[in-house]
Formats: C-alpha cells, structure tokens, sequence
C-alpha cells in the first residue's frame, strides 16, 4: 500500500519520546515506523511503540459528550460503563450543566471544595490550560498528576539537594559511562530503546553496569554485578557504597571543597553504614557491596538511572538523596557522561510536571507560597492582586482522602485513572463515592470515568496538536495526523470552551485569557513565564526538539546540565538514616509484593488493553520464585489468591526466578486482579508518595471458578 501522506509525530506511550512516522491511506494509520536519524531513538521502536496505536480505533472509544441518565448522590454514587446508563448530549449541554454544578459547588463551600487531576498522557498546552482553570478560576492549587505516584520522591530530593528536578544528562551519554548504575528499573520492559543504549554501552563501548534491584531483570544479563537488595533497604546498601568510597579515599575533595556544602554532616552520618551492618539489613553480600563502591568511585564518568523502584517507598525521599550523595561525593555530575537520571514513566510526566499540574508549584517550579512568583502569575492572568492561592494545595493521594463534607466536593479527572492507579482502592472506591460531582475528560469510560456525571470525550494524541517533554527534557512537536473520531474534541479546545463559560458565570469582568486559536499560542504563553521554556516556539521543534533549559530564542537548548554550578548555588549533601518500610512480613503475611509495568502494557491500561497489546499480555500473573512455590506447592499457570491487610485478588501463578525469594511481583495494568486493592497507602512524609514497593502479602492456592471469568478479562473500555 502507498501512503497519501506521512506524518512525523512524537510517541504516546513511555518517556523515552521516540519519533515516529505516521504512514496514512485515506486518514487511516495502517503502519507506523520511526526515521534512522531521530536523535531520540535513530529508528527503534518498541512494541508498543510500532504496533500498539490501535487503541485509537477501538469501539470502545467515546465520541460523544455523556450525562448520566441517573443522578448521582454523594455516599450513593456507582460506576455506569454501560452507555444505557447515559445519555449522549451535545457539547452545549455538557459543558453548560458541568459549568452550572462546579460553580455552584464553588460558590456554596469555597476554593476548598474544588479539585483536579491533570493527565501525564497530555500535551503540555492542555496541562497548562487545567491548571490554568483550577487555580484562576477556583483559586486553588489542589491539582495533582501522576508524578505524585511514580517520581514525586525524586522530585522533592534533587530539588533539596541541586534546585532542579529532571534528568540531569541525556540517556543516550549511556554510551559514554565507564560505569553506570541502574537501579528501580526494569528499563528493558519499561524503557525499552534506552535499554537498547545500555546494552550497546556494555556490549560496544565497555562500560561496566551495576545493576542494584530485588528482581532478576534482563539487565543483570548485562551487569559487571548484581546487587538483589531486598526491597525498602535501598539506603543501606547506597550508604554503605558511600562508606566506602569515604574510607578507601575515592572522593572526589576538589569538587566537593568547590562545588558542595554540608559535607561534614553527611560524613558522620555514613559511619555507622558499613558494608556488614548494609549487608545485615539488605542481604547484599558485604563483599558486592565493596567492589559496586569501588567501581563506581574510581570510574572517570559514571551515572545513576533509576526509576519507580526509588521513589515508591514511605522512605522513597532518602532513597533517591542516597544517590544524590554518591554523584556529589565523586564528581559524577555536571559532565557529560555522568549524572543523575530518573526515567519517566509516562509519555509527558517531565511536562505536566513542567507545566505546573502539581499543588505545590506554578508553571515552571516556581513556588505557591512565594510572594513573587504569585504575583508574577497574577499579572500574566489578570487577576486582581493577592488573588491567587498562597497556601500548598493537596496532592494526589490527600485530595481523595479530602473527599468529605466541609473537603473536596467537586473533581476534574482529565485522563486519569485513579480508581486503578491509588494504593489501597478499596478505600479509593469508598472515597469515589463520596464526591458530590465528578467530571471525566478522557478518550474511553475507564474505573474512574465510570463515576462521572458528566463525560466529556477527547481526541488521542493523533487527532490534536502540542508538545511533549520526554525524560531527557527534550520538548518535542506533537502534530495531528487525523480528523477527531466522531464528535471528540482536543483537551485544549474543551478546557477553553469550559473556561469561558465558567468565567461568565462566576461574573468576572477582566478574562484570564481563553481565546486562544492554536495550541502554539498556549505554549507562546507558558514560555513567556517558565524561564526554561522561553526559547521554545513551535517553529524551532518542528525537526528534533529542544532540550530545556532553553533560556532564549537562539539557544541551542541544553544536553546536560550544571557544567558550572547548580540551580541552588551549591549541591547539598544530606544526612541519611535507615527507616524500615511501613509494613514488613510477618508470620500472617510473609511475602513481599513489589508491583510495575510490562513491555506489552503502560499503566493504568486504559490504551493497551483497548489494543491488541492485551492479546499479547491478556491477563496479570504473580512472579514467585520457585523455593517460594515448592514451600506453598503451587506451580506455573495455577490461580492463586494474593491477600494483603486492604484486600485479596486472584490470578495465575508465574513460577521463575526472575523473582527472588521472598519477593513477588504483580503488574498494575489489570482491572480484574488489580494490584493497588493489595498496596499500602501509607506515604513519604516528605513527597506525600505512597509505598508501593513493598507490602506484605500471603499466597494461597485457588479455584479455576475464582479467576474472573474469560469475559471479564476481555472486557475493555466501557466493560
């Protein structure tokens, strides 16, 4: 077949960012394939990637705007994923009747009441507009996305410790490492074209892989060594690779005399982290442990990459500040070839995060709280001084534990899921129940939109313009390629019709800005108040993108960052102490559940199971080393019950050692055995994520009755 035209795009899925090419026939896409000098992925793609765009036909796609046939009373409200259970509307009814309830609601209890998820799926124009509508038209910061439940712990540690958040290098310097570190990250399934990179780096280049992580992932294939921590002792086991890189004289004295602070305190708090008292807490031989500290602190550029495995603990702050410490402690940061690199999960986290859906902080990381930064944004909206919110608004995880009379009332869920993403659903569902009024912007009915009043349909990533910011801080064109489905419409375009209306009728005599005609015009704006972003205009990304900072418009962007100094003057060592996780096994739960992703699915699994990506994956299994199924005679493909103290589900066994001793592991992709039923919600003090790294669990046989049934599992979408 000879296409009519191609189309260069930027991929939905990880945060790799990976070009692709848009191969259409009459404005269907029927194959898709990537250019050999993308400077992101030259050519590669993953599964997913090349085969799983399929979602954006399936009937299970909503194209009309839905109102619920029954309304929905507070502590009495059920999911409808039946379309009997709605009626279609136009888009006049649907944005008027959801524009009538929010400022009701908001007239009746107040900024207090009003609430948003913004979505790590859209572009960075729609995050900025979301956030943009909660906090100059409701006057709250309470808007949160899902970096709240992957790297918020990452976040909050580099800003304490170098005053930025991203990525400090670019992951295809991978090639340039002598040494590199990965750890919390089965990057080969998550991360595929960056594995690729690893790879090439150990296998072509030299470089000497440590790989620090509770599962046998395909990366220790690759390794020099292999560090099976037991999950939650992640401190121990960097502490003590520190330990010895302070008592073996590998420190780095020039660049922490110059370029550091805090030194001394950090210095003393290592002492007790020995490699025998790290071994006794982690099960890392002592001996591993040495040679990992050795290797890394002797390598001339050496670099850290990790990924959920960090951040997803009640300790997930200290464990990312343990690496922190090891880059400051040797230099290895500020340099091509080093740094310090969370991977991003989803396809534009770095930029919803960027954007400012996040409660703490407006566009650009610039703080609620600060005087300067409100007023800043005050200007740009037009909104009367002292306006804005200066109070911290909730994260994720508080906004639905606010869900209660004289709390939140009203929630925006803008392509988020949170009926399958939250730690512990069965006290998420209960909380779900409890909002007053619920407004879903989404392509498919999911867990959560099930709740929702009104749903409002939008378009895919294929069917709208915008940008994308991968894990390497690279803001890429995101270019629409075909007509919306039915009557969808693009993120941007409903928030604007919606704002406009909610303006009107809150009698707001000066507007905030809503007209815009293109998504470039909504970048245009976000980049005259992110400092980062000034230089970003859609006619300089049209080829490959720009990597932030990109301070001005004949900037070349930034590969690396702090080749001179750091965002907060002087990077900052932290002290650290050993926190045991939140819940250890005991004698009635004497498993250790870690919980991710496959390469064949992304997430909540609204997208690939609506693909035929579920006809590769099509139903969740439970990791267990084979000692662990020998003890509890259960064998591969025989379905077993997972119970936690906040809920039990049934799945199939997967007998492999891929799983380590006392440590199973279940994908969170699947709604009839999902994963977080099992999870703590306990949470980081600091970065408020919860703990989904380590729960205790048991594992008992079941019956083949218990299994949800074949056609539950095939049930996508709209069920």
């Amino acid at each position: 077949m000879k296409e009519d035209r191609l189309v260069k795009t930027t991929c939905p899925f990880c945060g790799v960012g990976c070009t692709l090419e848009l191969h259409l026939k009459d404005d269907f896409i029927y194959r898709v394939t990537s250019p050999f000098d993308s400077v992101v992925n030259h050519g590669n793609l993953c599964v997913k990637g090349r085969f799983g765009y399929d979602f954006l036909y399936s009937p299970n796609r909503v194209t009309t705007p839905l109102i619920r046939k029954v309304p929905q009373k507070p502590g009495a409200r059920t999911q409808a994923f039946d379309l009997s259970e709605w009626r279609e509307v136009s888009w006049d009814e649907a944005l008027d009747t959801a524009a009538d309830r929010m400022v009701e609601i908001y007239r009746r209890d107040g900024p207090r009441a009003m609430a948003a998820y913004s979505c790590a799926k859209a572009t960075n124009e729609d995050n900025y507009l979301l956030q943009k509508l909660i906090r100059a038209l409701f006057r709250t910061n309470n808007i949160d996305h899902c970096t709240r439940l992957c790297h918020a712990a990452s976040v909050v540690a580099l800003q304490m410790a170098v005053g930025s958040s991203a990525m400090s290098n670019t992951a295809a310097e991978v090639i340039q490492n002598d040494v590199f570190i990965v750890t919390g990250s089965n990057v080969s399934e998550n991360h595929p074209i960056i594995a690729l990179q690893m790879k090439a780096a150990v296998e072509k280049y030299g470089a000497k892989l440590i790989v620090v992580d509770p599962r046998r992932i395909e990366m220790v294939n690759y390794a020099a060594l292999w560090l099976a921590q037991k999950p939650g002792t992640d401190v121990p086991v960097f502490a003590a690779m520190a330990h010895v890189i302070l008592k073996e004289g590998l420190a780095n004295r020039e660049f922490i005399a110059s370029r550091t602070e805090n030194f001394d305190a950090f210095a003393e708090s290592m002492e007790k982290f020995t490699p025998a008292v790290a071994e006794s807490i982690s099960g890392v031989p002592q001996e591993l442990i040495i040679q990992a500290a050795r290797m890394y602190g002797s390598a001339k550029n050496a670099a850290i990459y990790w990924a959920l495995g960090i951040p997803e603990h009640t300790h997930g702050t200290a464990n990312a500040l343990s690496l922190i410490n090891l880059a400051l402690l040797t230099g290895n940061i500020g340099r091509v070839g080093t740094g310090l690199n969370p991977l991003r999960g989803q396809n534009n986290v770095q930029g919803a995060s960027d954007s400012g859906a996040m409660p703490w902080h407006y566009p650009g990381y610039q703080r609620v709280d600060d005087l300067a930064a409100a007023e800043k944004f005050e200007a740009a909206w037009k909104i009367e001084p002292g306006g804005l919110d200066r109070n911290l608004g909730l994260t994720t995880t508080e906004i639905m534990a606010a869900v209660q009379p004289g709390g939140v009332r009203c929630l925006y869920i803008m392509g988020e899921n949170p009926m399958m993403s939250e730690p512990n659903l069965n006290h998420t569902r209960h909380q779900m129940e409890q909002i007053e009024f619920l407004v879903a912007q989404d392509l498919f009915i999911n867990e959560s939109g099930a709740f929702a009043d009104v749903f409002l349909p939008a378009t895919s990533w294929a069917e709208k313009d915008g940008t994308f910011t991968n894990t390497d801080r690279r803001v890429q064109r995101v270019l629409q390629a075909i007509p919306p489905r039915g009557n969808s419409r693009p993120d941007w375009r409903i928030l604007c019709d919606l704002a406009l209306r909610i303006e009107k009728r809150l009698g707001r005599q000066v507007s905030a800005g809503w007209n815009y005609q293109h998504p470039a015009e909504i970048l245009e704006e976000m980049s005259r108040l992110v400092p980062d972003y000034a230089g970003i205009r859609y006619e300089r990304i049209e080829k490959e993108g720009l990597q932030t900072p990109v301070p001005d418009l004949t900037h070349p962007g930034t590969p690396f960052l702090f080749s001179e100094r750091f965002p907060r003057g002087k990077g900052k060592f932290h002290p650290l102490d050993y926190v045991p996780s939140a819940e250890m096994p005991d004698d009635d739960f004497p498993l250790i559940l870690t919980t991710g992703r496959v390469l064949e699915h992304w997430h909540g699994g609204s997208l690939t199971r609506n693909s035929w990506m579920d006809d590769l994956y099509p139903e969740a299994l439970v990791e267990i080393n084979p000692a662990d199924a020998a003890r509890l005679k259960i064998e591969s493909g025989q379905p077993v019950r997972v119970t936690s103290r906040r809920g039990s589900i049934v799945l199939r066994a997967n007998v492999t050692p891929k799983a380590v001793s006392g440590v199973v592991f279940i994908p969170f992709h699947f709604r009839e055995a999902a994963a977080n039923l099992l999870t703590n919600d306990a949470v980081d003090p600091v970065a408020k994520i919860p703990e989904y790294k380590v729960s205790a669990v048991r594992i008992t046989p079941a019956r083949e009755e218990e299994l949800a049934t074949p056609e539950a599992r095939q049930k996508r979408g709209r069920y």
